[in-house]
C-alpha cells in the first residue's frame, strides 16, 4: 500500500511516501518539506529515494497549495516517484493533540475533524494547522482514504494518579483539563525497538525513553505502555526546551503578566516562543549554536546545558523510583541521537544503580547503537525514531480493515 505521511505546521508541511508491504517490510520512495506557507517566498525541498535533492524557491499562499507541490513533486516526469495521483492509497497525518477523545488512531470523518477542533484549545500551535492540513488533502485528493494518528494516543494507558493535576475537579470534567502528553508515536516506537535491540520483552520490561530536541519529553514505559511522561496538558510542560520554558512555578505567570501588562496570548507566546534554550542563553534555540557559544567560553550557553541535563536526570530518577527500577534507558530525537556529551553527563549519574557505560560507542554513536557495557545492570540505547512509520502502519492497518 502507497501512503502519503503528512506532517503539518503552522507554516509548513513535512512529508514521506512509504510502499508499505507489511509493518516490518517497506520501502521510503521519497521525503520533503515545504516551508515559509503564507510568506511572500516559500519553498520545497524533494528528494526522491536514491537521488539528489530538489529544491525550488516560490510563493505558496496556503496549505492547499502546499499539498498540490507535493503532489506535483511526486508525479514529476524527471524526480518524481508515481505515474499518477491514483497510485497513493491513503494519506496519515500527525496530530499532536486528541485529548482524551482517542486512545488509538481513526480514519478522518466529520466526528473526527469536530474532536480535533475541539483539542486546538489544548494545542493551539499545532492543531489548526493539522486540520488545515486535512482539509488541504481532501480538496486534492477527494476519494483517497485518510488516518489521523495522535501524538497523545500513547498515553492514554496513565492512570489517573498521573494525569490528574490539584485543581478543583470540575475543572477535568467541564475542561478536560489533564495531563496529556505528547510525542507518543516517537516514545512507542523507540521503546520498542529499543526493547528488541538489547533482548527485553516489551511486555515484562521498564524502559524511560529520552526524546530530547528542540521540544523535549520523557516518558516511563511500563510493560510496553505509558505509565507517566513529563509534558502536561499541553506540549509546554517538562524540561527547558527550544523555546519552551518547561516547568516553572504557575505563580510566575500572573507575576510576569502584572509587571509587563500582557494578555494572556502574549504570555503564552512568551513561555512557548521566547523562552527555554532561546531566552536563558539570550542567543539561539538551536543546540548546534550553543554548542559552539559554550566552546567559547560563553556562560549562560554552558548555563543552558547544565539546566537542560540536570532537568533529564530529574525526570529519569524520578521514573526509575516511581517504577521500582528501570531495565533500559533510551535516547532519541535531534538532541537525544546527536550529543554524545548529553548522553554522558545523564548516564553517569546513574552509576550509583549499576549502569555501567560504554564511553567509546557513546563518542562514535551515529544511529542505532548500545552504549552500556555487556555488564550494565541497566541498559542504554540510541535509537533513531521514526514517527512516519509509525503513521504508515497505523494507517495501513486502519484502511484494510476497512475495506474488508
Amino acid at each position: 500500500m502507497i501512503i502519503l505521511v503528512i506532517n503539518c505546521g503552522s507554516s509548513s508541511i513535512k512529508y514521506q511516501l512509504l510502499d508499505m508491504k507489511s509493518d516490518d517490510i517497506y520501502s521510503l520512495l521519497a521525503k520533503g518539506i515545504v516551508e515559509k506557507i503564507g510568506l511572500p517566498m516559500g519553498s520545497i525541498s524533494h528528494t526522491p529515494a536514491g537521488k539528489d535533492k530538489i529544491v525550488r524557491e516560490l510563493p505558496i499562499e496556503d496549505h492547499k497549495v502546499g499539498m498540490q507541490l507535493v503532489l506535483e513533486e511526486l508525479v514529476h516526469p524527471e524526480h518524481g516517484v508515481l505515474k499518477s495521483f491514483d497510485d497513493i492509497e491513503a494519506v496519515g497525518h500527525r496530530i499532536v493533540q486528541g485529548a482524551d477523545f482517542f486512545s488509538g488512531s481513526a480514519i478522518v470523518n466529520d466526528d473526527v475533524m469536530e474532536k480535533i477542533r475541539i483539542c486546538c484549545d489544548f494545542a493551539p500551535l499545532h492543531n489548526p494547522a493539522h486540520i488545515l492540513g486535512i482539509k488541504a488533502m481532501q480538496q486534492v485528493l477527494p476519494s483517497v482514504p485518510q488516518v489521523v494518528v495522535f501524538d497523545t494516543a500513547f498515553h492514554q494507558t496513565m492512570p489517573p494518579y498521573n494525569y490528574m493535576y490539584g485543581l478543583p475537579y470540575r475543572y477535568y470534567t467541564d475542561y478536560h483539563i489533564r495531563k496529556y502528553g505528547a510525542h507518543g508515536t516517537s516514545h512507542q516506537f523507540v521503546a520498542q525497538k529499543g526493547a528488541k535491540m538489547v533482548g527485553l520483552d516489551i511486555n515484562n520490561s521498564k524502559i524511560i525513553t529520552c526524546h530530547l530536541g528542540n521540544g523535549s519529553s520523557i516518558t516511563a514505559v511500563q510493560d510496553g505502555k505509558c505509565h507517566d511522561t513529563s509534558m502536561g496538558f499541553t506540549p509546554l510542560a517538562g524540561p527547558i526546551m527550544g523555546t519552551r520554558c518547561g516547568n516553572i512555578d504557575p505563580n510566575i505567570v500572573p507575576y510576569i503578566m502584572k509587571k509587563e501588562g500582557l494578555t494572556p496570548d502574549q504570555m503564552t507566546e512568551l513561555m512557548n516562543k521566547k523562552s527555554g534554550f532561546l531566552g536563558l542563553s539570550g542567543y539561539s534555540s538551536d543546540v548546534r549554536d550553543l554548542n559552539v557559544k559554550a566552546e567559547e567560553g560563553d556562560q549562560r550557553a554552558k548555563l543552558v546545558f547544565k539546566v537542560f541535563t540536570h532537568e533529564v536526570i530529574k525526570t529519569i530518577g524520578a521514573y526509575i523510583a516511581e517504577m521500582s527500577g528501570v531495565d533500559l534507558i533510551v535516547f532519541t530525537a535531534g538532541i537525544g541521537e546527536n550529543n554524545a556529551r548529553l548522553r554522558r553527563r545523564v548516564c553517569e549519574n546513574f552509576a550509583f544503580l549499576g549502569l555501567a557505560f560504554d564511553y567509546e560507542t557513546n563518542a562514535a554513536a551515529h544511529g542505532d547503537a548500545i552504549i552500556s557495557l555487556p555488564d550494565s545492570k541497566i541498559k542504554v540505547a540510541v535509537v533513531s525514531t521514526n514517527e512516519e512509520l509509525v503513521i504508515a502502519r497505523d494507517t495501513m492497518h486502519l484502511v484494510q480493515e476497512a475495506e474488508e
